[in-house]
């Protein structure tokens, strides 16, 4: 699937249409994230990964089918190690991911640049992560003091981040 299948949203729009919810489906994420990937505007629903200074699980869903998913990856928002790099986030691209969202580090930014996918990120930090195959897939968590939930959908641009139901 394309990234620019839903190109056509603007945050702004949607935060606009959904101001007064007040059940909780409609999240904004804190403006903490920086833009690092190819691709500036992305969308697609949400597959996750909960891992802390271990991008092992990071490395098996970025190498898995895509299907036009965005990838919330929740690092516990360190900045010690990065969870992304240049070959995770080709792998991304080439397997048909639509973005990755990083509650923590990224590194490699000319090669992520270069990649054709949505990558936003607290930081850069050159140091890798050490390789323990710890932490979970697909399960809910927590970016930022903001739930985000498998099959939720995920659409980031210019002006922010959403989170909501579809």
């Amino acid at each position: 699937m394309s990234t620019d299948t839903h190109a056509d949203f603007a945050t702004c729009d949607l935060c606009d249409a959904h101001k007064n919810d007040t059940d909780g489906a409609f999240r904004v994420l804190p403006p903490v994230f920086r833009d690092y990937g190819g691709q500036p505007k992305f969308s697609g629903p949400v597959s996750t990964v909960k891992c802390f200074e271990d991008n092992s699980l990071v490395k098996a869903a970025v190498e898995s089918p895509g299907q036009g998913r965005v990838l919330v990856v929740d690092g516990g928002g360190s900045l010690r190690r990065a969870l992304v790099g240049g070959n995770l986030a080709a792998a991304a691209a080439r397997n048909g991911w639509a973005g990755v969202l990083v509650d923590g580090c990224v590194r490699d930014v000319e090669e992520l640049r270069a990649c054709n996918v949505g990558i936003r990120a607290l930081a850069l930090m050159p140091l890798p992560t050490e390789k323990r195959n710890e932490g979970q897939r697909d399960v809910a968590v927590t970016i930022q003091g903001v739930w985000v939930r498998p099959g939720e959908w995920l659409y980031a641009d210019a002006d922010g981040i959403v989170v909501m139901l579809r």
